[in-house]
């Protein structure tokens, strides 16, 4: 059974598991990253986007194990790549991310994030709860799949309405792509950058 295929069970059960309390070193990089986003919110497209690439860049790369959620998008392939190409899509990817946020989080109009006091275990990883609190209207939940390697907590995963797995998403057209090797996928994802940055689509 895969890793999203497990993912997929324990979240069905996870409404019957226990909440308990919030590991402050759990949270730290989500609340950093939705400081960040707000300060992005705030420059906005007004913003020349190098700018605000620059700013929100190191917190992403500090928030998410950006190699773990690469190759658990890959699959197998990942490791029949050489560290250069690693390397390459390891950039590529980054950018994506990056300029997928400043794609998403490009205006403020009052909105608030707002973290739960508590967290969910899915195994030996930890969810972190947040919302996105607008003025008027439903909430938007965003929760992280926390992971702790070498003494720091990272996000693996991204559950858009509490359930949707990023990485379960993008799986199939990831795979589909290396194929063949590396080279459509980086082409893929620096396109997708490209149009993103020129705020011609969101992702």
């Amino acid at each position: 059974m895969t890793r999203t295929m497990r993912l997929a069970a324990l979240l069905i059960a996870v409404g019957t598991m226990p909440a308990y309390a919030l590991d402050p070193a759990a949270v730290q990089p989500i609340a950093a990253l939705n400081t960040a986003l707000l300060a992005a919110m705030h420059a906005g497209k007004a913003t020349p986007y190098e700018q605000r690439y620059q700013a929100l860049a190191p917190v992403v790369e500090n928030t998410f194990d950006l190699n773990a959620i690469l190759a658990t998008s890959i699959g197998p392939k990942w490791a029949t790549f050489t560290p250069e190409q690693q390397s390459e899509l390891k950039a590529a990817f980054t950018q994506f991310t990056v300029a997928s946020y400043l794609a998403n989080f490009n205006s403020f109009n009052g909105e608030k994030f707002e973290i739960s006091p508590d967290v969910r275990a899915i195994g030996n990883e930890e969810v972190v709860e947040t919302k996105i609190e607008p003025v008027s209207g439903a909430a938007s939940r965003i929760d992280y799949v926390m992971r702790q390697e070498d003494g720091g907590w990272h996000a693996v995963d991204v559950l858009l309405d509490g359930s949707i797995s990023r990485v379960a998403v993008q799986r199939s057209d990831f795979r589909q792509l290396v194929d063949s090797g590396p080279e459509p996928l980086v082409d893929s994802l620096k396109k997708k950058t490209a149009m993103l940055a020129a705020g011609k689509s969101k992702s």
